[in-house]
């Protein structure tokens, strides 16, 4: 007799849940420090994040309604790993997670320690725990939360069942608000008539001050996160950042997590949409097209530049253009791979580009690239070159030629009228300042905190000291204050690897109940380079294996693999007339050292796959 039963399920292997320790410390939690065994019964999800990245951003906006529909089951940890020097500064960690809303504990990692027990290897990375203490899911990169939905839901209908599932409130203590009359502003602008328009991005407003720079004259935007078009006391932001100038009576603001350009009347106050659907731009989306019908994702700045407003999409690493006249937006300049890559707009990649100034003779347009640590310009061609940094893993505070000096994260730039450029070195709390002319970086000022922007105002110089939630007046001088040269790489550890031949295998699993799209072709891309290019003597380029073999130089000691993997997955249901479809794409880079017995095979994950 056949025994018709199914097999059983095979059990997933319990892998438990290693310890979350961090030298910064907890914040959010109203003073109190936590351990894993102190959560258990809860689903718990840890986010590795580091406030320099656009995509870290991303999903904290992606966690939000997970938070709130699922708060009696779900406590979101944020894990705080810094890339940057000044990110591993606990006071700069404090004011990342008031500037950008968290609203969830977060434990400051300055030494990546919790980051190596859980072998992380990019940001964001998402952990899910269940309520037993065991990890059930890894996910690198944006774009998950919708797969975490679901597997939280399973683990609630599981763990109810168990009896052990531990619904109420979740450790989160909100801070104190503080009473300034901005916080964390992030760009300026002059007004025809000398006031200062200011973003005051985490109170999602914009506010107009007095020509002191001090003093409100008024405030546009509800002061609540929202999308609403309307008058100056209703109309609503999210985040906003770049302020340009479109004629004398509108100004154009990049709503950035809006993901949208909004248009302010400078005479009624009044607010409406002029780009942007209000979702985020995802791979195989129009890159072209109406502008209130093509989607955007994280605009951090604006400027005019030509006939055309040009938007610095920090979320997708490019430039694009916005065409008052014909009302279409589109690419300019970049490819979505985040480096530091020169050339034809469509060849070149950018990382994260976050403040924009035109010259005034209409021959430059001038970027703060801040990934890269770069100052960078766009010629009337369209051609995209360099005049500071060198790439992702480099930065750090040197003056002198420009080959050799170093920024560390800018994230705006001015023109100033010798056609210099003053750079708002956000990391260094530094103003400094390059000369074409000379090809030599010189410091204006420090002392700074944060600076973001900075405005011209007769002979001065009017800085947004973000962390200080103030606009700060210097006197531009005559000579740059001296600063001892500090050069720094990425904190990350590298990854000893075997010379010669190494196997890369990015692994991607479609999300339950979804299945590789190759309908229309091949459904996954893979593109490699390095750093130094002398790396890599095979295995650089494109193609559609996600598996490839590398040929390491053992000359080149060191350096960093760049991978960019893409993989489109679809409903798999043959009832369903009109699947739904999505683009899982990641970009990694990742620092090697070449050593004798170092591994031989690299494995990179794309989608998150359970435990």
């Amino acid at each position: 007799m056949t025994d018709s039963a199914p097999a059983p399920t095979p059990r997933r292997a319990r892998v438990r849940a290693p310890e979350l320790i961090g030298k910064g410390g907890w914040l959010n939690t109203g003073g109190q420090q936590y351990t894993l065994a102190d959560l258990r019964g809860r689903i718990v999800i840890l986010d590795f994040w580091t406030f320099c990245c656009i995509n870290c951003l991303h999903v904290l906006d992606e966690l939000r309604e997970l938070e709130e529909k699922h708060r009696d089951t779900v406590v979101v940890i944020g894990v705080h790993s810094p890339k940057f020097v000044h990110e591993a500064e606990h006071g700069a960690v404090v004011d990342a997670v008031e500037r950008y809303g968290v609203a969830h504990p977060v434990l400051d990692d300055p030494e990546l320690a919790t980051w190596k027990q859980y072998a992380v290897r990019a940001w964001p990375t998402l952990v899910v725990v269940d309520p037993e203490g065991y990890v059930v899911a890894q996910h690198a990169g944006e774009g998950h939360v919708h797969a975490i939905e679901r597997l939280v839901t399973e683990l609630e209908a599981e763990h109810a069942a168990k009896g052990t599932l531990r619904r109420g409130d979740g450790p989160y203590v909100a801070p104190e608000p503080e009473p300034t009359a901005l916080r964390f502003p992030g760009k300026a602008l002059l007004l025809p008539s000398g006031n200062f328009l200011v973003s005051d991005t985490t109170r999602h407003q914009l506010v107009e001050l007095a020509r002191d720079g001090e003093t409100a004259v008024r405030r546009i935007g509800s002061g609540a996160r929202g999308f609403d078009d309307g008058p100056a006391d209703t109309a609503s932001f999210n985040e906003p950042q770049g302020l340009a100038l479109l004629d004398d009576r509108a100004v154009v603001v990049a709503d950035t997590v809006n993901h949208a350009l909004r248009r302010l009347d400078l005479v009624s106050g009044a607010v409406t949409t002029v780009a942007g659907t209000g979702k985020q731009w995802w791979q195989g989306s129009p890159t072209s097209g109406p502008a209130r019908g093509t989607a955007l994702s994280s605009p951090w700045d604006v400027a005019l530049f030509g006939d055309r407003v040009w938007i610095a999409m920090a979320g997708v690493h490019q430039l694009w253009t916005y065409d008052p006249a014909e009302d279409t937006v589109g690419v300019t300049a970049g490819t979505t791979n985040e480096g530091l890559v020169d050339g034809p707009g469509a060849e070149a990649w950018f990382a994260q580009p976050s403040g924009l100034a035109a010259a005034p003779d209409g021959e430059r347009l001038w970027l703060a690239d801040s990934e890269t640590s770069a100052l960078r310009w766009v010629d009337r061609e369209g051609a995209v070159h360099t005049a500071v940094g060198t790439g992702l893993f480099d930065f750090g505070h040197r003056d002198g030629a420009a080959g050799q000096a170093l920024l560390q994260h800018p994230l705006g730039v001015t023109v100033l009228p010798d056609g210099s450029v003053a750079v708002s070195d956000t990391y260094n709390h530094a103003l400094r300042r390059y000369d074409p002319a000379t090809d030599e970086v010189t410091t204006l000022a420090t002392d700074l905190r944060e600076p973001s922007d900075a405005v011209l105002a007769g002979e001065d110089i009017v800085v947004v000291e973000s962390a200080r939630h103030r606009l700060t007046r210097l006197r531009l001088p005559e000579e740059a204050v001296e600063v001892s040269a500090v050069a720094h790489r990425t904190r990350r550890a590298a990854t000893d690897v075997a010379s010669g031949t190494l196997r890369l295998d990015v692994v991607f699993q479609a999300p339950a109940g979804q299945k590789l799209d190759t309908r229309y072709g091949p459904a996954t891309r893979l593109l490699v380079s390095a750093t130094p290019p002398e790396l890599l003597l095979q295995g650089a380029g494109a193609g559609t294996d996600l598996s490839r073999t590398l040929e390491l130089d053992p000359a080149v000691r060191e350096g960093v693999l760049h991978v960019s993997a893409t993989a489109a997955s679809c409903d798999d249901d043959p009832a369903v007339e009109y699947p739904a479809c999505h683009v899982h794409q990641q970009d990694w880079g990742v620092p090697v050292r070449l050593t004798e017995g170092g591994a031989d095979r690299l494995p990179l994950v794309l989608a998150g796959m359970d435990a």
